[in-house]
């Protein structure tokens, strides 16, 4: 009797998986996705999330199109209020997050209105560090140079590119001069042509790799410094902001600012998205990332493709976003006005 009873309780599962299975594909079939990419076009978040839309489709149960669209502002926090608030939430929306998102929400930035927990984490495609650059034409070819020579860096108000030179000129004495006002890279590289600044207050290295590799052939880039967990292995020689710390709250604040690099260029869904159609999409992604045609399409560009799941890039989302409260105190005194 027990034996027929476990028979059917099987049998009832069997039964029961293709059903779930065969909803997703039905709520799927016949929709469209949208990507929403919170920076201006013609840089790595562009470049990567487009190549995601394109390739992750035939992944997803029913097949859904991808179509991406940017949304710049606020140094990602105007996209990431609009994803919170006003994104469909049932599956039919993706956002190539802006990495210092979690940060920002950990330190109260002024205008952030969400809350990266609340959020499903599809996955992330690098663990690239950032780094701030000077221009060839200029006397500052290290660290130790901004020290001792003020260097005119670009970013934009909220994003990455502003709070590390800010958290920089606090902690270890540069004297990085900030320009905000760019909506995103592409005009931030216009502008370094242009001579309007002399280098950048962020960029991910994967980004330098794959959108200006002539610059890098060039020597026209001079790498600083890198903002990241650890050194990256073909920049062995060059300091991480955790290394140039002075004391162990410093490098805490230091660490806090860089862990975002470990999820640097991930995808995430929305609030109240269903369980079954969060996994569906996670698969999707993770099968993306091994993806021949997908690998192939990277490679012509040098694009850095170093996966994370989604379930290990939320653990490490959630963890910058519930930072401890004394080294959260600490970053707001360094940082000052700039979270205002």
């Amino acid at each position: 009797m027990k034996s027929l009873i476990a028979f059917a309780a099987l049998a009832l599962a069997a039964q029961s998986f293709p059903a779930r299975a065969d909803a997703v594909e039905d709520f799927y079939r016949g929709k469209t996705l949208s990507m929403t990419i919170g920076t201006s076009a013609g840089n790595d978040y562009d470049f990567r999330a487009r190549l995601v839309a394109r390739h992750m489709p035939k992944f997803i149960p029913g097949n859904p199109p991808i179509i991406s669209r940017n949304m710049p502002g606020g140094g990602g926090i105007v996209p990431t209020n609009w994803f919170a608030k006003l994104a469909p939430r049932d599956g039919t929306s993706l956002y190539m997050i802006q990495s210092n998102m979690m940060s920002a929400q950990a330190l109260e930035t002024q205008g952030v209105a969400f809350d990266t927990r609340k959020f499903f984490w599809i996955g992330n495609t690098s663990q690239t560090p950032n780094v701030i650059n000077s221009w060839h034409t200029t006397d500052v070819k290290t660290i130790e140079d901004a020290k001792t020579r003020e260097l005119v860096l670009g970013g934009s108000i909220g994003s990455a590119s502003a709070v590390y030179p800010v958290l920089l000129n606090k902690l270890i004495g540069t004297r990085f001069k900030l320009v905000t006002g760019y909506p995103g890279g592409n005009e931030l590289n216009i502008a370094l042509e242009r001579g309007e600044i002399q280098g950048r207050g962020s960029n991910s290295w994967a980004s330098w790799k794959s959108t200006r590799p002539q610059w890098l052939a060039e020597k026209k880039l001079i790498i600083l410094v890198q903002i990241g967990l650890q050194r990256a292995s073909d920049l062995p020689d060059l300091p991480t902001m955790i290394e140039l710390a002075n004391n162990d709250l410093d490098k805490a604040v230091a660490r806090f600012i860089s862990s975002d690099t470990a999820i640097s260029r991930a995808v995430i869904t929305t609030e109240g998205t269903p369980p079954d159609r969060v996994e569906a999409l996670r698969r999707a992604f993770d099968a993306t990332m091994k993806d021949a045609e997908f690998l192939a399409e990277a490679a012509k560009t040098q694009m850095d493709i170093s996966p994370l799941s989604g379930v290990e890039s939320q653990k490490i989302a959630d963890s910058i976003a519930n930072t401890p409260p004394e080294v959260l105190a600490r970053a707001r005194e360094l940082l000052g006005d700039m979270l205002k």
